[in-house]
């Protein structure tokens, strides 16, 4: 049987040789990249870093510090060693640069923290689900319980009624006396 099932595979191998076949019970070969392979996430986590670091006090201070450097050298250096005349252009090339870099970095950490912010905010909300249903069954629960204690015979509802049970006793003594002191009646006479 098995034999006739690998003859028939030939033959339609022979038929199809100008067209590539798939064998879909078996992964492909990795193909060729072009670009080289990163971590998304260590990309991420680098992004969010300079992020930060962009968002800081020091890094106004550092880069206010160089712009100064580069203008003081390029205006009161001998001309020979300047390397950038005075409208600057390479200066404003490099802020332009730096700039071009910085937005889509701090885009990217604003998007990594807007993930992270969506999935608490989920997590507290299923929180809070859990939270609502089981405050729903206490309440259902003490519901039932304050019914069934209704119902329940209490200390101060057995006291009042053995007090009025004893009143009605002692009516009751009051207006038939009992068989024992009739029966001393009779005895006595």
């Amino acid at each position: 049987m098995a034999a006739a099932e690998r003859e028939r595979d030939k033959d339609r191998d022979r038929e199809g040789r100008g067209r590539s076949r798939f064998r879909l019970d078996q992964p492909r070969a990795p193909r060729r990249k072009l670009l080289p392979d990163y971590d998304p996430e260590a990309f991420g986590r680098l992004s969010e870093r300079i992020a930060r670091f962009l968002g800081t006090g020091r890094f106004i201070v550092w880069m206010t510090v160089v712009i100064i450097m580069w203008v003081v050298w390029n205006v009161s250096a001998p001309v020979d060693l300047r390397f950038d005349r005075y409208p600057f252009i390479f200066l404003t090339l490099m802020l332009s640069l730096q700039a071009s870099y910085a937005a889509p970095l701090i885009l990217l950490a604003q998007n990594r923290q807007d993930d992270r912010d969506r999935v608490t905010h989920e997590q507290d909300r299923k929180q809070n689900e859990r939270s609502i249903a089981d405050t729903e069954y206490l309440t259902r629960e003490i519901a039932s319980l304050r019914m069934g204690l209704g119902e329940v015979a209490t200390r101060d509802w057995i006291r009042s009624e053995l007090q009025d049970l004893v009143k009605e006793l002692e009516e009751q003594h009051a207006v038939f006396p009992s068989e024992d002191s009739r029966v001393r009646d009779v005895g006595d006479r």
